[in-house]
């Protein structure tokens, strides 16, 4: 599980724009390290109180950090940045256009923390910035296997190579789901439970097929077709049918596997001619999509039988 370490560059390049921030301090240091993935108002640190100052955070000026620092007299308002800057601060951003004094400029530009400048609206900044943040830090990783959209459901497709893999992804397209990603998933871990597949910039919407070449999915089937990421709910591993001796007939037991600490729900087809494999993929998805609205089939049919051989048992709902 990677933890990346980001720095001012970084975000400033990824998300500057959506942003709308501009540099306003040149010889800045962009290399200076963002350690949390949210943001912070600095008014009480401004005002002298410094027990909590979060200042490994991006520092948002807004209308009520300018006007209160306008209010100070010129030698005050140096104490107050140089008190500022004495902490390893990443950058600050003035919002709403506002713009900075030359006595803020002067002392970020000594102490080599950037500064930028973004007409949003200072909560529409916080906000965005920290949706940003918190992707940007996800922990990451990679699973080995295709990513199909399936009504919903994020099913990644594993298997040896050979095993038939890109055959029943190409039918799930056709049958008018979506490719996230061929052959490697990208996956993230979001809001500390939740796990986001994707694919690499450079093959997104691509697709290898063994004896056609490399096809452009997006360009064959249309948008619809493609995504650009989806939350995983299914690993479904397919198996030669020799290499699975037990399995489970009912479903009663639900086997995981665990993606950046999450448990995932996973599920084993074993492969021989004839199957329909994209259609029994398909139904795991319908499946898994039921479980997670609270229906398990199995144990419905697990729970009447155990009723029917207790005849004074209550039956079930």
């Amino acid at each position: 599980m990677a933890h990346p370490s980001i720095t001012v560059e970084q975000f400033f390049k990824k998300h500057g724009a959506a942003l709308q921030m501009r540099l306003l301090s040149e010889g800045a240091d962009l290399n200076r390290i963002i350690r949390e993935p949210t943001v912070n108002r600095p008014g009480l640190a401004l005002s002298g109180f410094t027990q909590y100052f979060a200042y490994k955070r991006v520092q948002v000026f807004g209308n009520a950090e300018v006007y209160y620092l306008r209010s100070l007299t010129h030698e005050q308002r140096e104490s107050r940045y140089a008190y500022l800057f004495a902490y390893k601060i990443p950058c600050i951003v003035f919002s709403r256009g506002l713009k900075p004094d030359k006595e803020l400029l002067a002392a970020a530009g000594k102490a080599g923390v950037p500064v930028f400048q973004s007409p949003l609206v200072t909560m529409n900044f916080i906000n965005n910035a920290t949706l940003e943040l918190e992707n940007m830090f996800a922990p990451r990783g990679t699973e080995i296997g295709s990513m199909v959209d399936i009504l919903g459901v994020g099913v990644v497709i594993k298997g040896e190579s050979g095993i038939g893999k890109s055959e029943a992804v190409l039918a799930l397209i056709e049958r008018g789901y979506s490719l996230v990603s061929d052959d490697v998933t990208k996956v993230s871990l979001v809001g500390g439970h939740q796990i986001l597949g994707t694919s690499g910039e450079l093959t997104r919407n691509h697709m290898e097929i063994r004896g056609i070449g490399i096809i452009n999915v997006a360009a064959m089937f249309g948008i619809k077709s493609v995504r650009r990421d989806k939350t995983l709910n299914l690993i479904v591993t397919l198996k030669a049918w020799n290499e699975v001796p037990d399995v489970d007939r009912l479903g009663i037991e639900q086997d995981f596997i665990k993606v950046l600490g999450v448990d995932i729900p996973h599920i084993t087809i074993p492969v021989r001619p004839g199957r329909d494999l994209a259609r029994l993929i398909e139904v795991a998805a319908y499946q898994t999509k039921l479980k997670i609205s609270g229906y398990n089939a199995a144990h419905e049919l697990n729970e009447r039988l155990i009723a029917q051989m207790n005849p004074g048992s209550p039956p079930p709902d």
